[in-house]
């Protein structure tokens, strides 16, 4: 549905210092009028009504901001209309744009349309008419999460934590470290061998988190920063790792041995 994505327009309003939701308003009428609209503001608890030569009503919700009691009334005015808007006050610097991408995007899924409406001069701009959208899945991102969830071993996170999160890549980061931490300099493959750590030559010469010291050719151990993190997390660690970790210590204590 194209409706009022055809072009802008530039309304007599004078600059604003204050924004009020009213601010918005003149702006938005003459937009919708030269478009060849009636319009009308409050009715039966919509901010606008506009109604053009098919008898179907355009509805616009104001607001000063992105807020979710605007996408709320937006979603009410879909029982009436196909033909809802959201209008907010065209903002400035990056915190806009960011905000300004990720609240099209929520009208998008919504099916409703946006209105940004420039205050110093009463520019309006329609940059999205209300439609049906099918997202696109990614399968990308799909294959991304599905190898991590299968990677992951149990669950060690709590859901709506911030700060560290224990990744797949950080559990097989520990798992060799632990392993370091009993052996010894050891090869990567043998690392790898004993720990089930496929990646562990390239994850130790990788070094994300400062753990490992490569010290010959494809020969790892600890460096201090992660005997350190052993020290601060050992206990922590063989509870969460459980018998494997353990099971890994005591087959590097072995292949020392052997060596």
């Amino acid at each position: 549905m194209c409706l009022l994505r055809a072009g802008c327009h530039t309304s007599d309003s004078a600059p604003m210092t204050a924004i009020r939701e009213t601010d918005l308003y003149a702006p938005i009428k003459a937009f919708l009028s030269a478009r060849g609209f009636e319009v009308k503001s409050e009715v039966a608890g919509a901010d606008i009504v506009a109604v053009g030569a098919d008898n179907v009503p355009v509805i616009v919700e104001m607001k000063t901001t992105f807020s979710l009691t605007l996408f709320h009334q937006a979603i009410d005015r879909l029982a009436v209309s196909d033909a809802v808007y959201v209008a907010v006050p065209r903002g400035t610097g990056k915190r806009f744009q960011n905000a300004l991408r990720e609240n099209l995007k929520l009208c998008r899924y919504l099916g409703v349309g946006l209105l940004c409406v420039r205050l110093s001069d009463g520019t309006v701009e329609c940059l999205l008419d209300p439609g049906p959208y099918a997202p696109r899945k990614s399968r990308k991102k799909q294959v991304r999460l599905m190898r991590e969830f299968a990677a992951r071993d149990g669950d060690p996170n709590v859901g709506g934590s911030r700060g560290q999160i224990m990744t797949a890549y950080r559990q097989d980061a520990l798992r060799c470290a632990l392993y370091l931490e009993s052996a010894g300099e050891t090869k990567g493959a043998r690392v790898a061998a004993d720990t089930g750590v496929g990646r562990a030559t390239t994850l130790m010469r990788d070094n994300h988190y400062g753990w490992f010291a490569r010290v010959g050719t494809g020969l790892y151990d600890l460096d201090g920063a992660g005997r350190a993190m052993l020290a601060t997390l050992a206990a922590d660690l063989r509870t969460q790792f459980g018998p494997r970790a353990e099971a890994d210590q005591d087959v590097a204590q072995d292949s020392h041995t052997d060596t």
